[in-house]
């Protein structure tokens, strides 16, 4: 065999040779091309569910939140209606033309004489003064309290004082009255 013909052997099996690689190497190229494709996709899809789950869960809170500032709107709408109902119920009551106002300081009046001693002090309310003083309770008249109407009663030690005003009264009917009160305003 002569040098060039065993040169030409050599580059042809070196040729086959890097072919061989070659095809080797394209083959493991593609494999590897769809292995990283499928692992891509593979995240992605993972991604895409996670994110899509994260989208669902922001949805449900921001329902719930605005539900939330909804149901607080409504309460403080319904507070706001109940104090300005107690508000126009006190401002009824602190009127001196009030219809049946002299009915009410003489009943209390009443039960006043029935619950009282004799030497306590009727401390009126300015606007029914001239009412309490005409009626002639028995009891000895003081100075002038605060409120809508009506008076308080003192012993002479100021240990007990028992509160007929119109104030109490009205505050004791309304925290007894606010559930039917609430049901006629707002069912």
């Amino acid at each position: 065999m002569s040098l060039e013909s065993l040169s030409n052997k050599i580059l042809a099996e070196a040729k086959a040779e890097a072919q061989a690689i070659i095809k080797a190497a394209e083959t493991q190229a593609e494999s590897i091309r769809k292995d990283a494709k499928h692992e891509a996709k593979a995240h992605l899809e993972m991604a895409l569910s996670r994110a899509q789950k994260e989208a669902e869960q922001i949805s449900v809170e921001v329902v719930a939140s605005v539900r939330q500032q909804n149901q607080n709107a409504a309460l403080m709408a319904r507070r706001s209606v109940l104090d300005n109902t107690h508000e126009a119920a006190r401002d009824a009551v602190s009127k001196p033309k009030m219809k049946g106002r002299n009915e009410l300081v003489k009943s209390l009046l009443e039960q006043a004489k029935d619950q009282g001693e004799k030497d306590m002090v009727l401390h009126p309310v300015e606007t029914d003064r001239k009412q309490i003083q005409d009626a002639k309770s028995g009891f000895k008249i003081g100075e002038s309290v605060a409120g809508l109407g009506g008076f308080t009663l003192v012993s002479a030690d100021d240990s007990i004082l028992l509160d007929y005003r119109f104030d109490s009264r009205l505050d004791t009917a309304w925290k007894d009255s606010l559930a039917e009160v609430n049901k006629i305003l707002f069912e």
